[in-house]
């Protein structure tokens, strides 16, 4: 029985299909539910459109994949950044778009292949624009710690977040099993508790409002805010896009080895492409974040061996049931603003360093002049808070900073470069 397995066809008796499928729930939950908190979105909404995404991915890879689809953690600044400067509305009709990214490059891999993306989208440059996507937030992280988002700091703010970033760490490299791919939810939940106890004793502690929970209705469905469109507001998402399309190929080949199936194969990265763009679009359509595939998920699979596309689904199932219930959807929202802020120490810092694994373990070769130059272009403009701005005409102001331009650089930069002579006569890669 050591060695048993459910494979991605099998459907398990419902006594064991609900509670495998809660794991997977408990994985997601913690990132699908930040997410919105960070960027001011509804939690309720995110947990929506996180199952119906996965269940539209699943139709549309003919449940071949059992992947899960959650909030996507790179697209928090652009959505921040876009909300600010032109509303939700515009924010969300750019992620509707991005969303259409997925397709196009879908279409092409389905008429030309996947090997051209090496060569747009190289790991120096796609591990450089994590680095900068992760770095880019650390502020965030910090002010939400501090106490200084809110406009002052405060001791309080800075313990509550210590000891949610000590609970999470533990989780993450003391516990085992399962417990080792839900290190956010652990440090949410431990974090939420310290708070509510000290609350008790100390008044500036005293951080979580029920009111909200009790004047909150029990059931009912959080209407979209409806999406528009602007061009700055689009291209800054679509670039943004490349990263996480690249996020997609990564998961999809680890998927493929836990699972032992080739995805790119069967059902074919094309479909698995266009799952995740429609998912995303759909997404923006009920005023939800962009999607992408979640790697908790992945690690619940490899941990129960468990890899049945209906134990996926009824977590999705689940998730979408959750989101209809208002006063769940209200608990969520009393969590403390330093909870979040050492929960994100941690993740943001993550996947800052999931860019450098990316850059390491693709051996890219920091010796040759070209690599060396993409990387600290794309760092500096995409740190730095690099502007392009021009006007077009009397009507149209194009501005692209951020993440977006030092991917558009990054881009450029690859394709224009010339390749290094090496020693043995080959042509750098």
């Amino acid at each position: 029985m050591a060695d048993r397995f459910i494979d991605v066809d099998e459907r398990p008796p419902l006594s064991r299909w609900l509670p495998l499928s809660f794991q997977h729930v408990f994985a997601m939950f913690g990132a699908t539910v930040l997410v919105p908190l960070l960027t001011g979105l509804n939690p309720s909404t995110a947990l929506l459109t996180s199952g119906v995404g996965t269940l539209v991915y699943i139709a549309i890879t003919g449940g071949k994949v059992p992947a899960y689809l959650g909030s996507s953690f790179a697209f928090i600044a652009p959505i921040i950044a876009i909300s600010a400067a032109y509303g939700v509305e515009y924010m969300l009709g750019a992620a509707f778009c991005a969303g259409l990214m997925y397709l196009v490059v879908a279409g092409i891999i389905r008429l030309f292949g996947k090997d051209w993306i090496a060569r747009f989208l190289p790991p120096v440059v796609i591990g450089s624009v994590i680095m900068v996507i992760g770095l880019n937030l650390a502020p965030v992280a910090m002010d939400m710690s501090m106490g200084t988002a809110t406009g002052e700091y405060s001791l309080s703010h800075v313990a509550i977040a210590a000891v949610t970033l000590g609970i999470a760490i533990t989780a993450a490299v003391a516990l085992k099993g399962f417990f080792t791919v839900i290190p956010i939810l652990i440090g949410i939940v431990g974090g939420y508790l310290f708070t509510l106890i000290m609350g008790l004793f100390v008044p500036s502690f005293q951080l979580i409002d029920f009111a909200v929970v009790r004047d909150a209705r029990w059931f009912g469905f959080i209407a979209p805010p409806g999406i528009r469109f602007n061009f700055v507001a689009i291209v800054t998402f679509a670039l943004v896009s490349f990263a996480t399309i690249a996020e997609h190929l990564g998961d999809t080949v680890v998927m493929s080895k836990v699972v032992g199936k080739d995805f790119y194969v069967d059902p074919g990265l094309h479909r698995t492409l266009a799952g995740d763009g429609i998912a995303t679009s759909l997404a923006a359509l009920l005023g939800g974040p962009p999607n992408t595939t979640y790697g908790e998920n992945i690690g619940v699979m490899a941990i129960t061996r468990v890899y049945s596309v209906w134990v996926i689904g009824g977590a999705a199932v689940i998730a979408a049931v959750l989101s209809f219930v208002q006063k769940f959807g209200a608990i969520i929202q009393t969590i403390p603003t330093p909870v979040m802020g050492g929960i994100s120490m941690m993740l943001f810092g993550i996947i800052a360093s999931a860019g450098i694994r990316t850059v390491v373990e693709s051996g890219v070769d920091y010796s040759h002049k070209r690599n060396l130059t993409i990387s600290s272009v794309i760092l500096v403009i995409g740190i730095g808070g690099g502007r392009l701005f021009f006007p077009i005409g009397e009507l149209i102001q194009f501005e692209l900073g951020g993440v977006a331009l030092a991917t558009l650089v990054g881009i450029l930069l690859n394709l224009i470069l010339p390749r290094e002579q090496l020693a043995n006569g080959h042509v750098e890669s």
